[in-house]
């Protein structure tokens, strides 16, 4: 009997340290959602279209596990960024909707992941991801993603990637536009002022619209 009651209590003492390092389903304000010590960025705007802001999260927990700790003291964050969408009730309240955890890359070893959210005028989510290789490329990467509310889901309208290569100046920027299914192509050059850019047009082929987390 005392074996099982310890065990019990046990169990529940794990379960309550894990709530209470993870995002609250509701709260007035991101303090109230997201645990301490806690990398926050964040974005508030109208995205299901009833007239009050909702909020965007993208949140890197600080798990010990997840870390390094550098020789002068500076300490790595490789924990997974989780990406949570809250809407907005007339009371104040957030609640969430869904929660991603694993839309957004980690930061590795030589790799150092930036990460921005906006929620525009038009209502659509914009979900930025730059990349910076530190060691075994001279690539550096952006990608921008556009999601809109719609059929009770988000759906990717746009995407833009933008590749520069730092040994040789080389960009190349190809945005596509998922509504009318067009994809624009440009190539320029950061290191030569005389490089002629190069703009091209291209159909994308119609498919169906991905969903937020596909």
């Amino acid at each position: 009997m005392k074996k099982t009651t310890a065990l019990t209590a046990l169990c529940l003492a794990m379960a309550l340290c894990t709530q209470a390092q993870s995002l609250k389903r509701q709260g007035s304000a991101v303090s109230n959602i997201v645990p301490k010590g806690w990398e926050v960025n964040q974005a508030t705007g109208d995205l299901n279209k009833d007239g009050i802001d909702d909020l965007v999260l993208v949140v890197k927990p600080d798990f010990s596990e997840n870390t390094k700790t550098r020789e002068d003291g500076y300490v790595y964050n490789f924990n997974q960024p989780i990406l949570a969408i809250y809407f907005g009730n007339p009371d104040g309240i957030f609640k969430q909707w869904k929660e991603y955890p694993d839309v957004i890359e980690a930061d590795g070893e030589g790799v150092s992941v930036d990460v921005s959210i906006e929620v525009t005028k038009r209502g659509t989510l914009s979900l930025t991801t730059e990349i910076f290789h530190s060691m075994g490329s001279w690539g550096n990467d952006k990608d921008t993603y556009v999601y809109r509310f719609q059929n009770g889901d988000f759906y990717l309208i746009g995407q833009q990637t933008e590749c520069m290569m730092r040994n040789t100046g080389e960009i190349e920027i190809v945005s596509d536009n998922f509504l009318t299914w067009k994809r624009l192509t440009i190539k320029d050059n950061a290191f030569e002022d005389n490089y002629k850019k190069k703009e091209t047009w291209s159909q994308l082929p119609k498919t169906k619209l991905k969903k937020l987390g596909e």
